[in-house]
């Protein structure tokens, strides 16, 4: 009863020793921003293939919305399916407002995020009527 959850614990002690060990939490805020402005540029720079409808003083830097071609979700299935063939995942929106979504959290390396810009530029390419 009232056991804390030790387990827990021991791991955000490793992770909070792992992110000193990086630069701390400015390191975060450093990839943070590359991650999202790669992948905002490719929505902003895509003459409205993409649209992100989140208002730009408002994007968050963690969970990156976007449509394509203003929601024509055959298309939308056209880029997820594509996007499985590289092993991008989970880019599905939320069920309440569809689309599609790019989650780049901490976890996401960069690498993965170039990878999905590569995607979405390719695709754009192939698809742009």
């Amino acid at each position: 009863y009232n056991t804390p959850a030790c387990f827990t614990l021991y791991v955000m002690g490793e992770y909070l020793k792992y992110t000193k060990k990086i630069g701390g939490v400015s390191h975060w805020e450093e990839m943070s921003a590359k991650k999202s402005s790669l992948i905002y540029k490719a929505i902003d720079g895509s003459d409205g293939f993409y649209n992100c409808p989140v208002e730009k003083s408002a994007r968050s830097r963690m969970n990156i919305p976007f449509t394509i071609m203003g929601g024509n979700e055959e298309v939308e299935k056209k880029f997820l399916d594509g996007a499985k063939k590289v092993k991008l995942y989970t880019l599905a929106g939320h069920r309440s407002v569809g689309g599609c979504r790019a989650s780049i959290y901490n976890g996401m390396p960069m690498e993965g995020v170039e990878a999905l810009h590569d995607y979405m530029k390719s695709f754009m390419d192939e698809n742009r009527k």
